[in-house]
């Protein structure tokens, strides 16, 4: 039996995804409990007034360490949280939460939607996701033009990530360019997005 695909919903900004990720970011910190790292509110819900998935898209960022990185990975499936590798997004780990009480804190609080991700500092996945978050909040116009194009990819796509994905990729990459990223980290950023 093959599993039922998730709708893909677009829609307006919540000014509550700013205080979800606060939250959740202040139990991962505290949990952790390790003093390099830091979490930022990556993805749409971190642009104010985009149009976006209402799920909170966080990076967890560590020194280039591999050893930090693992500390990192086992400290998170401690509280409920299942590490999936990579996903095809080099310097990316991605986490799957076990159900909605993850993060698990003793509390059995039902938790809103989010993904997790742990990001070695100067990987070109957390550049992309910075760089672009950056871009945007500085420009209201590209902000509409962007949420217009994910509505749009939504009632195209509803039930098809990868082309909803794929949709975005030449605006993400006409915003990367426009920060100045090198090209070589801009082909490896299409290559990990474009469908083959």
């Amino acid at each position: 039996m093959s599993k039922m695909k998730k709708e893909i919903i677009v829609v307006d900004y919540n000014p509550i995804w700013k205080e979800q990720f606060e939250e959740l970011k202040s139990v991962l910190i505290d949990f952790i409990n390790i003093e390099s790292i830091k979490i930022e509110h990556v993805g749409s819900t971190s642009i104010s007034g985009l149009k976006a998935k209402p799920i909170i898209d966080l990076d967890i960022i560590v020194e280039q360490d591999d050893l930090l990185t693992e500390k990192v990975i086992e400290k998170l499936s401690q509280i409920g949280y299942s590490h999936v590798g990579d996903l095809g997004v080099t310097g990316r780990e991605a986490f799957k939460k076990r159900d909605t009480k993850t993060p698990d804190t003793g509390t059995n609080k039902e938790w809103f939607d989010h993904h997790l991700y742990v990001c070695q500092k100067d990987s070109i996945g957390l550049q992309n996701h910075l760089n672009f978050r950056d871009y945007m909040r500085g420009h209201p116009e590209k902000v509409k033009e962007y949420g217009n194009l994910k509505v749009e990819l939504a009632k195209k796509y509803p039930y098809d990530i990868d082309s909803y994905i794929d949709g975005k990729t030449d605006f993400i990459l006409d915003v990367l360019d426009k920060t100045g990223m090198k090209k070589e980290d801009k082909d490896q950023i299409e290559n990990e997005n474009r469908l083959i």
